[in-house]
C-alpha cells in the first residue's frame, strides 16, 4: 500500500528518521565544541565534576552513561529470547564475529597505532590502556540501531 493510500484508509504515514537522528552529528560536534567552551570558560568546576569519583571511576560520566544505555535495556524484549536459537546460523556469525574476530582485530589496530605509529606520541602505560579499551570496546555489541 503506498503513503497516499495509507493516510487514505486512516493509517499512519511512515515517519522517516526525525530531525534529531538526521543531523546526530552535528549535534555531537556541538556538544563537544560547548564542552571545551565551558571547560575554558570555568575550569574549577569541570575540576570539582573530575574529582567526583568513586573506585576511580568519574560519577558524572557513570551516570551520563547509565542514562544513555537504560533506554536501550527497556526496549529490550525478552519474551523473543525463547526463539534465539530459531536461526543457528545467524547466532553462530553473531557470537563468532562479536567475540572471535572484533577483539582480536581491535587488539592488532591498538598495537599498530599505539606501539608503532604513534610510539613518540604516548607513553607506554597509557598506550596499553588504550589497547585495552579497543580489545573492549571490539568485544562490545554493537547497539547503535534500533530494532
Amino acid at each position: 500500500m503506498s503513503t497516499q493510500q495509507d493516510i487514505q484508509h486512516g493509517q499512519a504515514a511512515p515517519s522517516g528518521i526525525g530531525i534529531f537522528e538526521k543531523w546526530l552529528s552535528v549535534w555531537v560536534a556541538l556538544c563537544i565544541a560547548l564542552g571545551i567552551f565551558l571547560g575554558q570558560l570555568l575550569p574549577d568546576a569541570f575540576q570539582v565534576l573530575a574529582a567526583l569519583e568513586y573506585a576511580h571511576v568519574n560519577l558524572v560520566v557513570a551516570v551520563l552513561i547509565w542514562a544513555m544505555v537504560y533506554p536501550m535495556m527497556v526496549s529490550v524484549d525478552f519474551g523473543s529470547l525463547r526463539h534465539v536459537a530459531d536461526q543457528p546460523k545467524g547466532l553462530a556469525i553473531t557470537l563468532v564475529v562479536n567475540w572471535l574476530i572484533k577483539p582480536f582485530t581491535m587488539a592488532a589496530l591498538g598495537v599498530l597505532f599505539f606501539k608503532y605509529l604513534f610510539v613518540g606520541m604516548i607513553n607506554a602505560a597509557d598506550a596499553d590502556s588504550y589497547i585495552a579499551g579497543l580489545i573492549l570496546l571490539g568485544a562490545a555489541p554493537c547497539s547503535a540501531h534500533k530494532v
